[in-house]
């Protein structure tokens, strides 16, 4: 999903926004309402990360992409659907969507 579709469809609140970073990034730079659950906690929360999602799309964000696109797969693996990439992660956000949010 592109930073662009994400903006869009975040206040109609459409989507679950799961954060994979890690504690001080989400310090650094956040999109308010996300979920924040860093990587390496994904698969013991399995069960709360289905309970917030409530039935709506889940977009995977970290900084650039790649450790999103990894959960992402994860969670296909796990039988999550309607589990989408954050394209660019933050730092697109940051530069496309919310010039306030500091790129680092």
């Amino acid at each position: 999903m592109t930073v662009e579709e994400l903006a869009s469809r975040l206040p109609e609140g459409s989507v679950c926004l799961l954060d994979v970073r890690e504690p001080w990034e989400l310090e650094t730079a956040r999109i308010d309402g996300v979920l924040a659950i860093p990587m390496n906690d994904v698969p013991e929360r399995l069960d709360e990360l289905q309970t917030a999602r409530d039935g709506r799309d889940l977009v995977v964000m970290c900084h650039s992409g790649a450790r999103s696109g990894i959960i992402v797969r994860f969670l296909n693996q796990e039988g999550f659907d309607a589990v989408f990439n954050l394209v660019g992660g933050i730092d697109a956000w940051s530069k496309h969507i919310d010039p306030s949010v500091p790129v680092y």
